[in-house]
């Protein structure tokens, strides 16, 4: 499926992936290894991975891959995933421009104007008679302990840029245990 990007008129081409609370994302699976992840994800580019910033010491140590198109000029990061020594892969970022589009329960949540995804996030609410939720920071988005929605600055404006994830060790929520480099205000790192 192709889709507009909003920092430019040229089209991105965007894989769909399916999400299932507590199992993973598209190909990636809670609790993966490192070495996993970067097979799972060699279709959607290439992959880098570092060693993540440690914000917390009572987490294991954590490694980023970070998985980059090729084709896209330039190489733009499509997803990051957090993989912690103590339980594997926990965390799973889509770039709001180049990621894949995931939905939950027919409803994307990868590069949308955040506005528009409240309006479609309480639709659903109160259509479905569920809750939705709002991050600290105002972002609306489902009810769903295992997806924490973020801002990123694409251009002038704010697009949604959902976390997928499962507690880390050492940590009693998913909003635990985010990795300290997604700590955003605005869409931009506060670290």
């Amino acid at each position: 499926m192709a889709s507009k990007t909003e920092a430019g008129s040229k089209v991105a081409e965007r894989d769909e992936w399916a999400y299932t609370p507590a199992v993973g994302v598209g190909p990636l699976r809670f609790g993966m290894t490192v070495d996993e992840v970067v097979e799972a994800t060699d279709a959607l580019g290439q992959a880098k991975v570092s060693d993540s910033a440690r914000g917390h010491a009572i987490f294991s140590p954590t490694w980023k891959v970070e998985v980059h198109r090729p084709w896209v000029i330039p190489s733009s990061t499509a997803v990051i995933a957090y993989v912690s020594q103590a339980v594997g892969l926990f965390c799973i970022a889509a770039d709001a421009l180049h990621g894949p589009q995931v939905t939950y329960d027919g409803i994307p949540l990868v590069g949308r104007d955040l506005s528009e995804l409240e309006s479609d996030a309480i639709t659903y609410a109160e259509t479905m008679d569920v809750r939705f939720r709002y991050t600290p920071e105002g972002y609306a988005g489902p009810d769903d302990p295992g997806v924490v929605m973020r801002g990123q600055l694409v251009g002038q404006g704010l697009r949604s840029r959902p976390l997928f994830m499962v507690p880390r060790d050492g940590a009693h929520t998913e909003w635990d245990s985010m990795p300290s480099e997604e700590y955003r205000l605005n869409g931009q790192p506060t670290g």
